[in-house]
């Protein structure tokens, strides 16, 4: 049976690559993010698209209101968009300490409060039993990420949906976080990686490769399956060994 699939940052990198997966499965598929231009050409097949930043509570609620007449139930919940802030406008400010509110502030705000805002508006319309929510973390929340900002917004997602899964088990619902490790094709490090922290990033893999979309994809394909439907609560690091699980 297909299922309802809502994905955010659902126009690039991770997300693009998990509603394809998703559509290959003949599941409808909702795109989400703040770039309409980039939604419409994402080419999902049979893809629904909304723009919206789910950073701003009323544009959240505009997102529920068409979930509810073109979905009614989301079976599954992906909570991709995110990101360091490279697309932000950059603090107008040369006082050091508004940088660092600056930047805090954005990482915390595209990382946590996008997803934060997205789950609790589309809690009461999750399938029960069987609803999935998935997050999708990095392995910055692990080792940091330089300036701490986005590793720190990353790792905040943890503790939301260890609780999310204590609310959310009763009904039927699982809740779960995957961890990427260096994954290459997102746009992440902009329009390209410096060669040298390519190589190192690689050469910390257990594996000999970066990450691709497809393999964070395939992850939170099988959270979402039923052969997943014991599996809650946990943080799935998906880094080729470069850093071990916990």
């Amino acid at each position: 049976m297909a299922r309802n699939v809502v994905i955010s940052g659902g126009g690039t990198g991770i997300g693009l690559a998990a509603a394809n997966v998703f559509a290959g499965d003949g599941d409808r598929v909702l795109l989400l993010g703040r770039r309409a231009e980039v939604l419409e050409k994402a080419g999902v097949p049979g893809a629904l698209t909304y723009a919206a930043d789910l950073s701003e509570p009323g544009e959240v609620r505009g997102v529920v209101d068409f979930v509810a007449r073109e979905l009614g139930t989301v079976d599954v919940l992906i909570n991709s968009a995110g990101g360091a802030g490279q697309l932000e406008p950059k603090v107008e400010s040369d006082d050091p300490l508004d940088a660092v509110a600056h930047n805090w502030t954005v990482n915390f705000r595209i990382n946590v409060l996008t997803a934060a805002l997205l789950t609790e508006g589309l809690k009461d319309r999750l399938a029960e039993p069987g609803g999935r929510v998935l997050f999708v973390s990095s392995i910055a929340a692990y080792r940091g990420s330089g300036s701490g900002a986005y590793a720190a917004a990353k790792a905040g997602l943890h503790p939301y949906a260890h609780d999310l899964a204590r609310d959310l088990g009763p009904r039927g619902i699982t809740v779960n976080v995957v961890a990427p490790g260096y994954v290459e094709e997102t746009g992440f490090f902009g329009a390209a990686i410096d060669p040298a922290r390519r190589a190192r990033l690689i050469g910390e893999t257990s594996t000999g490769r970066a990450g691709t979309p497809g393999d964070i994809a395939a992850t939170l394909h099988w959270l979402a399956s039923p052969g997943a439907g014991h599996v809650t609560s946990q943080v799935i690091q998906v880094n080729g060994g470069a850093e071990r699980g916990q």
